[in-house]
């Protein structure tokens, strides 16, 4: 660090250890009283309710024993089930009658005769804070809508025709059961589907059971009075208990919204009436700390306690600024260590070291490693100089020698000479867009334009663009594809990924080889598959063949090995579409390159390949 750096100083206003202290005093102020406030406040209330907590941490005890009572007359039995849950959760749970007898309780502890409930155990009324829902009826309280064997045979028929009659006209359904065994048909609900399921409606059509009619016709009977109807025959109630035909004596109808609810409110206070005698009464549920022993613990702040309170306090504001002090010391004297490792020479890759092992000694690593990589960077930045220097050299020194040559009149110009000049161009051009391309991955300026495209023709592109080199090198090209897969990706970058990976294969595979290139999807997406028979590649070269200009034989050149960009561009192009490559191999046994990407679409079997 220079030494005009090494002589500022941090005003006192603005040092860590004023801001420490600072924060602290009123971390500690704000803590003592507010606990002191709190205690005198809150507490005897806290401790009241303590033995009533809410069941809102825990729906499910409410659900379980909901549940019990709509499937069972009485309460017998509970206590199984009141056990089981209390040992899960490690509470005490008690229920209890609304006169406040016990049903149930899974542990000893303080009488809850004066507690407040947590809930009440209804599944006639339920508790909608807790379910979250507006439904006021469990609908698992099945009573005398439960259907006998027979009519659920008849039903399910009816169900599955009318799934056939809509998977027939063209529109999706699935069958859902309700607890009392009717099954019903749901389909998305569209215009068209609306029509086809009304000609469809074949559970419409067979209309009540015998259980159902004697059950909803007791269900008019009980709620016609509510609606001052003197026939229950101005009232239909449909199976899922909303009212279908309402005649009124004063002309009204369903139409009418202030109708439609007192219909609501009168169908559903005649189904607790009807449905009371086939579940356990209600029951109040309490939840509680089983290592809670006190009945109702009341604390107040005497005149004792707030002297006390007043010397903790000092005592906690005098030990909040000595330990600040302390550890502002102890915090600071690193951080300037690391301040002057940092404002170093840009050359210079000083490392700092690590004496602990908390947020200062994480920085300190984190800088250390900072600096490893911006040495590690400056290295691969003047490789990645030295090579691309070395690429271009080649194809530029060619051109000239050629034209030099052409210029002495040592050769002709003719086609030939034309043909060697553009090929080196080619070259030449090839290498600086891989160059370009790999530049904008870098810098994050890769774009791709998804589309959903048919791989098949993706590959079937490909394999057909190097057919021709694949006969040249006596190499089988051939592709292999399951169905007609898509997948959401740049159909352009897709095939440029492909083809380099077919290149590579077709140029690492001596004549009488096989390149195969296969794609198929799953649920984790599509996986490109380009297999060659080829050299291989050895176990301690894998992990670079996705570097730049690297090659397996470094005794090849671009004729025999590529430019050394073909393998990083496919990495970059996997990248950007969110997807991996992996590559396995064996010397002498040929090479896999697996490419997964997440986007797959679908599988078109019926589009012809």
């Amino acid at each position: 660090m220079s030494r005009a750096a090494g002589a500022r100083r941090v005003p006192l206003h603005r040092s860590l250890i004023t801001r420490l202290l600072a924060t602290s005093v009123l971390v500690a102020v704000a803590a003592i009283v507010a606990t002191a406030w709190l205690a005198t406040q809150t507490v005897t209330r806290a401790i009241q309710q303590e033995q009533g907590r809410s069941l809102a941490d825990d729906k499910s005890v409410y659900d379980t024993l909901v549940g019990f009572a709509a499937t069972h007359r009485d309460w017998t039995g509970v206590d199984v089930v009141v056990a089981e849950r209390a040992a899960k959760l490690g509470r005490r749970i008690t229920l209890m009658t609304e006169d406040r007898r016990p049903i149930a309780d899974s542990a000893p502890g303080p009488s809850l005769a004066a507690a407040r409930p947590s809930a009440t155990v209804d599944p006639l009324r339920l508790d909608l804070a807790l379910t979250g829902s507006d439904v006021r009826i469990d609908p698992r309280v099945v009573g005398p809508y439960r259907l006998p064997a027979d009519e659920r045979t008849a039903l399910d028929k009816a169900a599955q025709d009318q799934l056939a009659c809509l998977r027939e006209s063209g529109t999706g359904g699935e069958l859902v059961n309700s607890p009392t065994g009717r099954p019903s048909v749901r389909t998305s609900g569209s215009i068209a589907e609306l029509d086809v399921g009304v000609s469809c409606d074949r559970l419409g059509e067979l209309g009540r059971t015998r259980t159902e009619e004697k059950a909803l016709s007791d269900l008019e009977r009980r709620a016609a009075p509510c609606l001052g109807l003197d026939d229950r025959s101005f009232l239909r109630i449909d199976t899922d208990f909303t009212a279908r035909v309402l005649k009124l004596p004063n002309g009204g109808s369903l139409q009418d919204t202030s109708v439609a609810d007192k219909a609501a409110r009168c169908i559903e206070r005649a189904r607790q009436a009807q449905l009371k005698q086939y579940v356990a009464p209600p029951a109040l549920l309490f939840v509680t700390d089983p290592d809670d022993k006190a009945g109702q613990p009341v604390f107040n702040l005497s005149r004792t306690n707030t002297l006390r309170i007043a010397v903790v306090t000092g005592a906690v504001l005098v030990v909040a600024v000595l330990v600040t002090i302390l550890a502002g010391r102890r915090l600071v004297r690193p951080l300037r260590a690391l301040t002057a490792a940092a404002d170093g020479p840009a050359d210079h890759h000083s490392r700092v070291p690590v004496t602990t092992a908390d947020e200062i000694g994480y920085l300190a690593r984190a800088l250390n490693d900072l600096a490893e990589r911006r040495k590690r960077s400056e290295s691969l930045r003047r490789a990645m100089v030295s090579d691309v220097a070395h690429e271009l050299r080649t194809p530029l020194t060619n051109i000239r020698s050629w034209l030099e040559a052409a210029q002495d009149g040592l050769t002709t110009t003719g086609p030939g000479l034309l043909e060697l000049l553009h090929e080196e161009a080619v070259q030449l051009q090839h290498i600086i867009d891989d160059l370009s391309d790999l530049a904008a991955a870098d810098a994050g300026n890769l774009r791709v334009h998804r589309d959903e495209v048919y791989v098949r023709d993706i590959l079937a592109q490909v394999a057909e663009a190097h057919r021709s080199a694949a006969e040249t090198a006596g190499v089988r090209l051939s592709m292999e594809v399951a169905d007609d897969p898509q997948v959401m990706a740049d159909p352009v970058r897709l095939r440029q990924l492909v083809g380099n990976l077919v290149s590579n294969g077709i140029r690492h595979t001596p004549a009488g080889g096989a390149v195969t290139v296969s794609a198929a999807t799953d649920d984790a997406g599509l996986t490109v598959e380009v297999r060659d028979t080829g050299t291989g590649i050895a176990a301690e070269d894998l992990p670079k063949i996705f570097d730049r200009f690297w090659r397996a034989d470094r005794s090849r050149n671009r004729a025999t090995g590529g430019s050394g960009l073909g393998l990083s561009i496919v990495r970059k192009l996997v990248e950007a579409h969110g997807g991996e490559i992996s590559v396995t191999s064996e010397p002498a046994a040929g090479t896999v390159f697996t490419v997964r990407l997440p986007s797959a679409v679908s599988a078109d079997p019926g589009r012809s390949p």
